[in-house]
């Protein structure tokens, strides 16, 4: 025996046109929806993969400094003064600037970031640097990042062929010595590693010793936590001292709220959710409005108020979830087109895609329950 067909389902596919627009509607909200989350997710996702690759635990940089893209320098005599502390076992310093890659296959120039430290301790745990310590202290050699844009030229490929890569970065003929992945930020479209020498001849303008990052590491069985503080109590107040999730969240919290794109990703997900109820609460007040004297008749037979609300909540939901499967779809090859046009990492998690089904069934149910009101004039001594 065929199991009963609800009542929800049945008055739903009644208008299949009418269906047909409120699941479109519902589908665009969520694309906007996963398209907001997934650049904001991806914002914040690239800008610290350098800071979640450090090999250390302890930052310190300097106090005016608010995300890399506008990194202050200071002495690394700070970054020493830490050696003090019993539990530190090593302190490193890390150059870091931007300036221009002259393409070499166009001549046309593009800023991008250029990451300097001591090649004698591997201080990155990204693919591809271990390996070429070695080559990057020779003078006037870099590691170029495979995953940079295309607008530096085809530096990646031409290296895998065996060819001798050389550019022009700020004025200076550098070789590439080996590739590493990184990936592009929102802050940087490209990324070098090099020598803390060589990095000093690109930037002649740099003093030797006023560094940007200063990382620690702990001996074994070391708190991060305790020994930041004591770093704090010990070192000058124009040192901030971080842990690296800390700094990792210092981070975020820039492009969280120091710019505009976190706000405006953000915004455009509340929009796609206001979108979505408009759209369905549209749907849902029509199908009431079309059934009302339905509806008094249900009521004059005895089905209660509660009856009727949980049919017009059931419709909600099956409007949800027809309505997100598409929309889910859809956004899975619009992320690849997004992945592969800015080389960011935009990509479907499961906690996103949870999150944004959660926010459909509650924008259909929002609806659905203002749609009630019209719901409670279906009065039976209106068709009696």
């Amino acid at each position: 025996m065929i199991g009963k067909i609800s009542l929800a389902w049945l008055q739903l596919k009644r208008e299949k046109t009418r269906l047909a627009v409120a699941l479109a509607g519902i589908t665009f909200a969520d694309i906007l929806m996963f398209m907001q989350l997934g650049f904001r997710d991806s914002l914040y996702y690239s800008n610290v993969r350098l800071h979640t690759s450090l090999q250390g635990d302890i930052v310190l940089i300097n106090n005016q400094s608010n995300a890399l893209l506008s990194m202050k320098s200071f002495s690394q005599r700070r970054l020493y003064k830490a050696l003090d502390l019993q539990a530190v076992q090593s302190v490193h310093p890390i150059y870091l600037d931007y300036t221009p890659w002259k393409n070499p296959s166009t001549g046309r120039s593009r800023n991008l970031l250029i990451i300097g430290m001591n090649p004698a301790v591997n201080l990155l745990e990204l693919p591809g640097v271990q390996e070429n310590l070695e080559k990057i202290k020779l003078p006037d050699i870099v590691l170029y990042d495979r995953s940079s844009r295309q607008e530096y030229g085809p530096i990646a490929t031409e290296f895998e062929q065996g060819r001798t890569v050389a550019a022009e970065v700020n004025n200076r003929r550098i070789k590439v010595g080996g590739l590493f992945t990184l990936g592009a930020s929102f802050g940087a479209d490209g990324n070098l590693i090099t020598s803390d020498v060589n990095f000093l001849r690109i930037f002649p303008y740099r003093q030797r010793g006023l560094i940007n990052i200063g990382l620690i590491r702990l001996k074994p069985g070391g708190d991060a936590t305790v020994v930041a503080q004591n770093l704090k109590n010990y070192l000058p107040r124009d040192i901030k001292v971080l842990t690296k999730q800390e700094f990792i969240n210092y981070e975020r919290h820039y492009w969280e709220s120091g710019t505009a794109i976190g706000f405006i990703f953000t915004l455009g997900t509340i929009m796609g959710f206001i979108i979505g109820t408009v759209i369905v609460y549209q749907i849902l007040y029509t199908e009431v409005a079309d059934h009302l004297a339905e509806y008094a008749t249900l009521k004059a037979i005895g089905y209660t108020q509660k009856y009727l609300l949980l049919v017009l909540l059931q419709e909600a939901l099956i409007l949800s979830v027809l309505g997100y499967i598409p929309g889910l779809t859809i956004t899975m090859f619009l992320y690849d087109r997004a992945r592969e046009a800015t080389l960011l990492p935009v990509f479907m998690s499961l906690g996103r895609a949870v999150m944004v089904l959660i926010m459909t069934m509650i924008m259909c149910f929002i609806s659905g329950t203002i749609a009630m009101r019209k719901l409670r004039s279906a009065d039976p001594a209106d068709i009696f």
